[in-house]
Protein backbone atom coordinates (compact mmCIF):
# COMPACT_ATOMS: atom_id res chain seq x y z
CA UNK A 1 0.00 0.00 0.00
CA UNK A 2 2.91 2.47 0.96
CA UNK A 3 4.18 1.90 -2.85
CA UNK A 4 0.92 2.37 -4.37
CA UNK A 5 0.97 5.86 -2.33
CA UNK A 6 4.13 6.96 -3.51
CA UNK A 7 3.20 6.61 -7.02
CA UNK A 8 0.33 9.10 -6.79
CA UNK A 9 2.27 11.30 -4.60
CA UNK A 10 4.66 13.14 -8.01
CA UNK A 11 1.12 13.08 -10.04
CA UNK A 12 -1.14 14.48 -7.46
CA UNK A 13 1.56 17.40 -6.55
CA UNK A 14 1.95 17.81 -10.74
CA UNK A 15 -2.17 18.37 -10.65
CA UNK A 16 -1.99 20.70 -7.73
CA UNK A 17 1.05 22.61 -9.61
CA UNK A 18 -1.24 22.50 -12.96
CA UNK A 19 -4.15 23.95 -10.70
CA UNK A 20 -1.57 26.67 -8.95
CA UNK A 21 -0.42 27.43 -12.56
CA UNK A 22 -4.02 28.45 -13.44
CA UNK A 23 -4.13 30.53 -10.78
CA UNK A 24 -0.72 32.43 -11.53
CA UNK A 25 0.44 33.93 -14.83
CA UNK A 26 2.64 32.10 -16.47
CA UNK A 27 3.14 33.30 -19.60
CA UNK A 28 3.48 37.10 -20.56
CA UNK A 29 4.79 39.40 -23.55
CA UNK A 30 7.81 42.24 -22.43
CA UNK A 31 6.56 44.21 -19.85
CA UNK A 32 6.36 47.24 -22.52
CA UNK A 33 3.38 45.41 -24.68
CA UNK A 34 1.92 43.37 -21.87
CA UNK A 35 -1.54 44.39 -20.44
CA UNK A 36 -1.74 41.93 -17.79
CA UNK A 37 -1.15 43.64 -14.08
CA UNK A 38 0.45 40.33 -12.26
CA UNK A 39 1.62 41.18 -9.10
CA UNK A 40 5.58 40.72 -9.40
CA UNK A 41 6.25 40.65 -5.14
CA UNK A 42 8.65 38.22 -4.67
CA UNK A 43 7.95 36.40 -1.36
CA UNK A 44 10.27 36.28 1.58
CA UNK A 45 13.24 34.61 1.60
CA UNK A 46 13.05 31.39 3.73
CA UNK A 47 15.52 29.17 4.86
CA UNK A 48 17.89 28.30 2.47
CA UNK A 49 19.44 24.61 2.62
CA UNK A 50 21.76 22.17 0.08
CA UNK A 51 20.13 21.75 -3.36
CA UNK A 52 21.93 20.17 -6.91
CA UNK A 53 21.33 20.32 -10.16
CA UNK A 54 20.50 17.18 -12.11
CA UNK A 55 21.19 17.90 -15.43
CA UNK A 56 20.90 14.25 -16.94
CA UNK A 57 16.90 14.97 -16.67
CA UNK A 58 17.06 18.43 -18.28
CA UNK A 59 17.87 16.36 -21.87
CA UNK A 60 16.09 13.78 -21.68
CA UNK A 61 13.14 16.32 -20.83
CA UNK A 62 14.05 18.24 -24.28
CA UNK A 63 14.30 15.06 -25.93
CA UNK A 64 10.51 14.14 -24.67
CA UNK A 65 9.44 17.48 -25.37
CA UNK A 66 10.60 17.78 -28.90
CA UNK A 67 9.30 14.32 -29.91
CA UNK A 68 6.16 15.19 -28.47
CA UNK A 69 6.37 18.40 -30.66
CA UNK A 70 7.10 16.42 -33.77
CA UNK A 71 4.03 14.43 -33.16
CA UNK A 72 2.05 16.89 -33.42
CA UNK A 73 4.11 18.66 -36.39
CA UNK A 74 5.90 21.36 -34.47
CA UNK A 75 9.49 22.65 -34.94
CA UNK A 76 11.89 21.73 -32.31
CA UNK A 77 12.49 23.98 -29.63
CA UNK A 78 16.23 24.96 -28.95
CA UNK A 79 17.89 25.57 -26.08
CA UNK A 80 19.52 28.56 -25.20
CA UNK A 81 21.90 29.39 -22.16
CA UNK A 82 20.35 32.10 -21.08
CA UNK A 83 17.12 30.59 -20.33
CA UNK A 84 18.93 27.49 -19.48
CA UNK A 85 20.09 29.31 -16.84
CA UNK A 86 17.12 31.27 -15.42
CA UNK A 87 15.28 27.94 -15.71
CA UNK A 88 18.08 26.50 -13.21
CA UNK A 89 18.27 29.09 -11.33
CA UNK A 90 14.35 29.23 -10.36
CA UNK A 91 14.46 25.60 -9.41
CA UNK A 92 17.62 25.96 -7.52
CA UNK A 93 15.50 28.75 -5.26
CA UNK A 94 12.66 26.30 -5.06
CA UNK A 95 14.72 23.43 -4.21
CA UNK A 96 16.68 25.95 -1.80
CA UNK A 97 13.70 26.71 -0.38
CA UNK A 98 14.29 30.71 -1.28
CA UNK A 99 11.09 30.81 -2.90
CA UNK A 100 7.79 28.73 -2.71
CA UNK A 101 6.85 26.16 -5.02
CA UNK A 102 5.40 27.90 -8.11
CA UNK A 103 5.86 30.93 -10.74
CA UNK A 104 7.09 32.99 -7.87
CA UNK A 105 9.54 35.69 -9.50
CA UNK A 106 8.40 35.10 -13.09
CA UNK A 107 8.18 38.31 -14.13
CA UNK A 108 11.45 38.85 -13.43
CA UNK A 109 12.70 35.87 -15.39
CA UNK A 110 10.56 36.95 -18.43
CA UNK A 111 12.48 40.23 -18.22
CA UNK A 112 15.88 39.15 -17.68
CA UNK A 113 15.41 36.92 -20.97
CA UNK A 114 13.66 39.37 -23.16
CA UNK A 115 16.55 41.15 -22.40
CA UNK A 116 19.06 38.74 -23.07
CA UNK A 117 17.51 37.37 -26.48
CA UNK A 118 16.55 40.53 -28.93
CA UNK A 119 13.20 40.49 -30.31
CA UNK A 120 11.79 38.24 -27.77
CA UNK A 121 8.02 38.89 -27.82
CA UNK A 122 6.74 36.51 -25.43
CA UNK A 123 7.70 34.10 -22.64
CA UNK A 124 5.74 31.10 -20.93
CA UNK A 125 6.54 29.25 -17.90
CA UNK A 126 6.27 25.43 -16.30
CA UNK A 127 7.16 24.10 -12.68
CA UNK A 128 6.56 20.65 -11.48
CA UNK A 129 7.77 18.74 -8.30
CA UNK A 130 7.66 15.34 -6.87
CA UNK A 131 8.05 13.67 -10.01
CA UNK A 132 10.98 11.02 -10.26
CA UNK A 133 11.84 10.78 -14.13
CA UNK A 134 11.54 12.81 -16.83
CA UNK A 135 9.05 10.75 -18.86
CA UNK A 136 6.84 11.19 -15.50
CA UNK A 137 7.12 15.01 -15.72
CA UNK A 138 6.72 15.60 -19.28
CA UNK A 139 3.71 13.47 -18.76
CA UNK A 140 2.20 15.05 -16.44
CA UNK A 141 2.64 18.49 -18.51
CA UNK A 142 1.01 17.29 -20.99
CA UNK A 143 -2.11 16.17 -19.53
CA UNK A 144 -2.29 19.62 -18.26
CA UNK A 145 -4.20 21.91 -20.27
CA UNK A 146 -2.20 25.35 -19.57
CA UNK A 147 1.43 23.26 -19.23
CA UNK A 148 0.46 21.36 -22.67
CA UNK A 149 -0.34 24.92 -24.33
CA UNK A 150 2.93 25.83 -23.59
CA UNK A 151 4.54 22.99 -24.62
CA UNK A 152 2.82 23.41 -28.50
CA UNK A 153 3.40 26.60 -28.29
CA UNK A 154 4.78 29.03 -30.76
CA UNK A 155 8.07 29.24 -29.26
CA UNK A 156 11.50 28.39 -30.57
CA UNK A 157 13.52 28.82 -27.78
CA UNK A 158 13.98 26.71 -24.43
CA UNK A 159 15.83 26.19 -21.13
CA UNK A 160 15.19 23.48 -18.67
CA UNK A 161 16.68 23.24 -15.26
CA UNK A 162 15.55 20.68 -12.41
CA UNK A 163 17.23 20.84 -8.65
CA UNK A 164 17.41 18.12 -6.32
CA UNK A 165 17.03 19.26 -2.39
CA UNK A 166 18.57 17.72 0.19
CA UNK A 167 15.80 14.87 0.59
CA UNK A 168 15.97 14.19 -2.84
CA UNK A 169 12.89 15.33 -4.13
CA UNK A 170 12.88 17.23 -7.97
CA UNK A 171 11.97 20.29 -8.88
CA UNK A 172 11.55 21.39 -12.53
CA UNK A 173 11.45 24.46 -14.71
CA UNK A 174 10.73 24.96 -18.31
CA UNK A 175 10.73 28.24 -19.44
CA UNK A 176 9.61 29.11 -23.44
CA UNK A 177 10.60 32.26 -25.26
CA UNK A 178 9.49 33.32 -28.85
Amino acid sequence: MTKNLLNVRPMLLLMIGGIAMAMVACASKPASSSSSKTNTTTPAPRTVTTASTATGFEADILALINKHRKAKGLAALQTHPAITEEARRHSMAMATNRIAFGHGGFNIRSKIVTSKIPGTNAVAENVAYGSTSAKEVVDGWIASTGHRKNIEGNYKYTGIGVARDKKGDLFFTQIFAK
